[in-house]
């Protein structure tokens, strides 16, 4: 059986701020698929992450696509300056609860040629936001509580995985996987149709060795 084609995305959160430079370089020649960038404003989630200008940089640096995942409240106030920083074939993702009308800030994303995403918290049933399903291209699925890295896997998670994949090809979005990701995750949802993992702490980084050697060696698993 050929192995199922999935992305894989560098949590940057979780880089070496050191050099941040050298980090998206060796990524990139590593062969890395795309740039999760997360932005936390302290108060959607009890944390501070990425900032607009880390972003900037890392755009800068790279023409892999970049990931935005917006963990902030009314990401419609302040959503035109990702959008500045970004480029066709980027995407940013909103929470739906953070948003009291979070379509209207979808369709400003759509309107500038972003990719539209939006992320699922643990807590947060497919149900309510099966409307949303349709205008969205993406679908970020937190399989931990967001706000840190190195959470514990939630278990019941992946019975929503199982949901959207069902109905991910006629409501025309692709499911990713956050938080947690390691190789047993890969292993058992790839084949499953998830398109792409965000890899942070759990396979990626603070490993002692090249992410290309890495990043090869994620692709190259036994699916079988």
């Amino acid at each position: 059986m050929e192995n199922p084609k999935f992305e894989l995305m560098a949590s940057m959160m979780c880089a070496d701020y050191r050099n941040l430079e050298k980090e998206v370089r060796e990524l990139d020649e590593g062969g890395i698929d795309s740039f999760h960038i997360d932005i936390m404003d302290g108060r959607y989630v009890g944390n501070f992450a990425m900032s607009l200008n880390d972003l900037r940089c890392i755009r800068s640096l790279t023409e892999k696509p970049l990931d935005v995942h917006l963990m902030v409240e009314h990401p419609i106030n302040t959503i035109d300056l990702f959008i500045q920083a970004l480029k066709p074939g980027d995407t940013i993702y909103i929470h739906p609860e953070a948003e009291y009308h979070p379509s209207t800030t979808l369709q400003k994303i759509i309107n500038a040629g972003i990719i539209p995403g939006i992320a699922i918290n643990p807590g947060t049933s497919v149900g309510t936001v099966l409307e949303m399903l349709r205008i969205v291209n993406k679908v970020l699925v937190m399989s931990v509580n967001p706000g840190n890295a190195g959470q514990m896997f939630l278990p019941y998670v992946g019975e929503k995985y199982d949901r959207l994949l069902a109905i991910k090809n006629d409501m025309d979005f692709e499911v990713y996987w956050d938080g947690a990701c390691g190789a047993d995750k890969i292993k058992t949802f790839a084949p499953r149709g998830v398109k792409g993992f965000v890899l942070g702490t759990t396979l990626l980084f603070g490993k002692d060795r090249p992410y290309k050697e890495t990043l090869e060696k994620i692709r190259e698993m036994d699916f079988r």
